[in-house]
């Protein structure tokens, strides 16, 4: 299993925009792709799992991939919170 922690710096936190960018990023890739926030682990692909962890500006959070791809789609994953200025 591949993860990497994160600390999210949007001032609106994950929301709706690029919590689907994430959904679109994760479904690229066959391993499992999990997001966990307080002790709560969500499917990456599921939009409605990210926004219901209601995940605020200023939270540390863990990105988990497992499967034949999981380095691939765990690094893509970064980019994409990277690129969308959503963490750090």
């Amino acid at each position: 299993m591949a993860q990497q922690s994160v600390k999210i710096t949007a001032n609106d936190g994950v929301h709706a925009r690029p919590a689907t960018v994430l959904v679109q990023e994760a479904g690229k890739y066959q391993s499992e792709v999990t997001l966990e926030y307080n002790g709560k682990d969500v499917n990456l692909k599921s939009i409605m799992g990210i926004m219901s962890l209601g995940i605020p500006s200023g939270a540390d959070v863990t990105f988990k991939a497992e499967g034949s791809d999981e380095d691939e789609a765990l690094e893509a994953i970064i980019n994409v919170v990277k690129n969308q200025e959503l963490g750090e």
